[in-house]
């Protein structure tokens, strides 16, 4: 058997524990206990490895990605139960890619707005500079088109991003995912 990087039956094991002993507290009036190493380890280790799979590996935000879904796990935390689901691999690893997924939607709302700022900056400025050297003039409008290109690209990934969503309400995400293959 091939090794894993989270045993699930230990990871589950720990928190049958955990779980004990955050209702021993609780009968006991006692604040609630701290999350044991072992299942931090584990959280940490799911965020980090899901962080380099293919969807993930490329952005050069992976740090806020892996920091998001490590504050989602510990918020998430006591919602796990271990009576109901003997795997907390699999919650835990949803957890962690929804986080990035919503720190990607961010990351692109911001790229986008600075896009749009810069592009409105660049055209105050060219507008500044129209008698200026013409190397100089057209070196700015490459870098304004480059920029618009870049911004127009954003949109259509966020437009992509709300049709699947709809379509994910009406249960066809691979009919989509299979009409919308990257180019």
């Amino acid at each position: 058997m091939k090794n894993h990087y989270v045993n699930n039956i230990e990871f589950n094991n720990a928190f049958i524990e955990y779980k004990k002993l955050v209702k021993e507290c609780e009968e006991n009036g006692k604040p609630k206990p701290r999350i044991p190493e072992y299942i931090g380890k584990c959280i940490l280790e799911i965020a980090n490895r899901l962080s380099y799979s293919p969807n993930f590996i490329n952005y050069s935000f992976k740090d806020e990605m892996i920091s998001d879904g490590i504050e989602n796990c510990l918020l998430y935390i006591d919602n796990f139960d271990p009576e109901k689901s003997s795997n907390p691999f699999s919650y835990f690893t949803q957890i962690n890619y929804y986080a990035f997924i919503r720190r990607i939607q961010k990351e692109n709302k911001q790229s986008v707005l600075k896009g749009k700022l810069f592009s409105s900056k660049m055209m105050d400025f060219i507008s500044i500079q129209e008698d200026s050297d013409d190397d100089f003039s057209e070196y700015i409008e490459n870098l304004t088109t480059e920029y618009s290109i870049h911004i127009n690209a954003l949109k259509k990934e966020e437009e992509r991003i709300k049709i699947r969503k709809e379509l994910e309400k009406e249960s066809i995400v691979s009919v989509f995912d299979e009409f919308f293959v990257e180019e």
